[in-house]
């Protein structure tokens, strides 16, 4: 048989022997879905996996009925997205442990224990983990939990599916502005059955990349796997099996197999068959940056704290009194003008004309009279700049009006000043760029806003034919698989890091904020009004 995927044309001859080394959804058939079911005379769209848009996925209403069809279904894994809930409709009862019905159970991992294959799950009561195992043998109805979290569709794809089921996701967020080339309906915020395609990834014996079979490839196979030495085939890694690899194990020689997508720097450098040194893994610290302007789509950024370009500040905007309080420092007095009129409810707080300046003082409360009664409510304590005096006002915190912050400060900030001296957001531009990066994408961004600081997986890698400098490579962002060579790394210290600002699609932007905002408190809302 001859076909062609992806351009590249392969032969499968009579007695070729092949590696089956993966299934994986190539592509999703997405219906749209009215109670559950495909609505009627619905057409069927191809959805490819990088299709814009966050989605959430809808609970299965079909039970398991075993730990062991969960675990050959369901996929489980180290990742983030390898820890599905369940929960039964009966009480389990263990040796130690009795789980409740509806209680919902976090499945962790897969391993063998004194002998006998079993689920390592956890629950949580009153703030506290307990852990346990479930054998593969334990039977009994089992549920999805709903899941709040929202995905892209290539992550759903590789972990949200479950085998020999089809997947409803609620659209969530489109990212994109619709246009005729979009294959949904205009305004769609409805839910989808999503239907996988799927291809066989394998090796041959005599090629160094990984082949791609459409699984409705009309071909006989038979299985040798039990007379045949399979350690004589290729074995692909991803990046992030790379990452689980100990310590000791770096440095290490590889070669690439599938190379990443893009234009950027070192991305491009990454090709099929080109041999690298993969010095470490570690966490690095990336700063969160977005591009301010008004329309969308916005640009996104993770900066390195390597970055040697300066920074001047850019005026702040605040949409409320309260958004005053949260960026009020210590270090300087907040100047702000205001951009909104608010008409104040109450005789002793503040009315606020449009060009009315002031100078951010504290959080205090404020005694006000409401329909007869006295009440105690928050306010921020400012100083109105008039023109030759100062004038003491209290502001409501609940107020909802419009500030620019007026800025005093020219200095010209590195990166890491702006990180220890101030609180984020921050708003900045490039006063002076990076000179050590052939081009330097923020010195044309007009304005950014520095969001967070986020703490990412990277391997430290460089070229083995030309080691004069070595790149820092994102674990979860980068789609490559290498496989190991056994030869000894000539250089063990790395040659010096090149700054790489990578820019990334809004998806990711969303993905990364997500993943560092499940270990933080969302923050508190502003008061309300008094009722």
């Amino acid at each position: 048989s001859i076909y062609e995927m992806f351009g590249n044309e392969c032969c499968l001859s009579t007695g070729e022997v092949i590696k089956i080394i993966g299934f994986k959804i190539n592509k999703l058939i997405a219906s749209i879905c009215e109670n559950n079911e495909v609505r009627r005379f619905s057409a069927k769209v191809e959805l490819p996996l990088n299709f814009p848009g966050l989605y959430k996925v809808v609970a299965d209403k079909t039970p398991y009925v075993s730990i062991e069809e969960i675990t050959r279904k369901v996929s489980i894994g180290p990742t983030r997205f390898g820890h599905p809930c369940f929960y039964s409709p009966e009480d389990i009862k263990l040796a130690n442990l009795t789980i409740k019905h509806g209680e919902q159970i976090t499945f962790n991992s897969v391993e063998e224990v004194n002998g006998t294959m079993a689920v390592n799950c956890g629950i949580v009561r009153n703030n506290q983990s307990h852990s346990f195992t479930l054998p593969l043998s334990q039977e009994g109805k089992f549920y999805e939990c709903e899941d709040d979290q929202i995905y892209t569709l290539k992550e759903i794809a590789e972990w949200k599916i479950p085998k020999c089921r089809n997947r409803i996701v609620k659209l969530s967020n489109t990212l994109h502005t619709w246009d005729s080339s979009n294959p949904l309906p205009e305004n769609f915020d409805g839910c989808l059955i999503l239907t996988p395609v799927y291809e066989v990834q394998a090796v041959m014996k005599f090629r160094k990349d990984i082949v791609h079979i459409l699984s409705d490839l009309d071909v006989e196979v038979k299985d040798i796997t039990d007379c045949y030495d399979i350690s004589s085939f290729l074995q692909p890694l991803s990046l992030e099996d790379v990452f689980e690899r100990t310590s000791k194990e770096f440095p290490m020689v590889a070669e690439i197999m599938e190379g990443p997508s893009g234009s950027q720097k070192p991305y491009n450098l990454l090709h099929t068959g080109k041999e690298i040194v993969i010095y470490k893994k570690y966490q690095a610290t990336r700063v969160l940056a977005s591009e301010i302007r008004s329309d969308s789509p916005k640009r996104h950024f993770l900066i390195p704290m390597s970055y040697k370009g300066k920074f001047k500040r850019r005026p702040r905007e605040f949409p409320t009194a309260y958004d005053l309080e949260l960026a009020r420092s210590e270090k300087e007095q907040l100047h702000v003008v205001a951009t909104k009129a608010f008409d104040s409810p109450h005789k002793e707080l503040f009315s606020v004309s449009v060009g009315d300046q002031f100078l951010v003082q504290q959080c205090q409360t404020s005694e006000i009279l409401y329909e007869g009664r006295k009440e105690v409510i928050d306010v921020l304590a400012c100083e109105q700049i008039l023109s030759d005096t100062y004038k003491k006002v209290l502001l409501p915190m609940y107020m909802e009006g419009g500030f620019v912050e007026v800025i005093h400060d020219k200095k010209q900030y590195q990166l890491s000043e702006i990180c220890k001296e101030f609180r984020l957001p921050f708003n900045v531009k490039v006063s002076v760029r990076d000179l050590s990066i052939e081009e330097d994408v923020l010195a044309a961004v007009p304005g950014l806003q520095f969001e967070e600081e986020i703490t990412d997986s990277y391997l430290l890698i460089s070229s083995t034919s030309s080691p004069v400098e070595s790149w820092e490579i994102p674990v979860y962002r980068l789609n490559m698989s290498v496989h190991l060579l056994s030869r000894d790394v000539q250089t063990v210290v790395p040659p010096a890091t090149k700054t790489t600002v990578e820019e990334i699609r809004e998806e990711q932007y969303y993905m990364v904020r997500r993943y560092e905002n499940q270990t933080l408190h969302p923050p508190p809302r502003p008061p309300k009004k008094p009722t």
